[in-house]
């Protein structure tokens, strides 16, 4: 296994200005340690998979990490997070939102019980980050509904749920579409061998 430099500041981080003002505004002191690790690597461009519990900062360091690699001046959708339940989708949204409130960063909440019209019309008019299940993800991507050409990263949080709950198909779909190329993070409480398959 390759060792993983932790880093123990934000401010080491190279972060922009307005997203640090975001996290020591929701209240983010130091890095926990999945945020040590995980945050360079993902703003570097690599794959990663992380494995922590629930409550050990993993929505952060995967906001913080997606929330560095997006660029405003593209009025495209670069981040897409996926998370196993309507209730995670909108926990996620509402961290990702709060760290990056100096940021001006448009996002969009895709999941079921959410009016799809209008869900097309946002995404219409241009959304930088993508969050949400993936049966909702799936059907706006099969409608074409946002270009995926500047798409830059695709999280898959609790994958282990992800996985044991029938959203494997989905989320074969899902990464077809996106390509190959795309760089995925994916995090996940305990990792079992389906999981570790999947991601090879």
């Amino acid at each position: 296994m390759l060792e993983i430099e932790a880093i123990e500041q934000f401010d080491n981080m190279n972060l922009s200005e307005n997203l640090l003002r975001g996290i020591y505004g929701y209240g983010f002191e130091k890095p926990s340690s999945i945020q040590q690790k995980a945050i360079i690597q993902l703003i570097n461009g690599k794959d990663i998979i992380a494995q922590a519990q629930s409550g050990s900062g993993k929505t952060g360091a995967f906001c913080i990490g997606a929330l560095e690699k997006i660029d405003t001046n593209i009025n495209n959708a670069q981040i897409m997070i996926l998370s196993h339940t309507k209730e995670l989708a909108r926990q996620t949204y509402n961290v990702f939102n709060s760290l990056g409130e100096f940021m001006n960063i448009k996002t969009s909440l895709l999941i079921g019980g959410i009016n799809i019209e209008e869900s097309k019309k946002e995404l219409k008019k241009g959304v930088h980050a993508i969050i949400g299940t993936p049966g909702r993800i799936l059907h706006m991507l099969s409608d074409k509904c946002f270009n995926i050409n500047k798409m830059k990263l695709l999280i898959i949080d609790e994958a282990d749920e992800l996985l044991s709950t029938g959203f494997e198909e989905q989320l074969r779909s899902i990464i077809e579409i996106l390509n190959n190329k795309i760089q995925i993070g994916l995090f996940s409480a305990t990792l079992s061998e389906k999981c570790l398959l999947l991601t090879k």
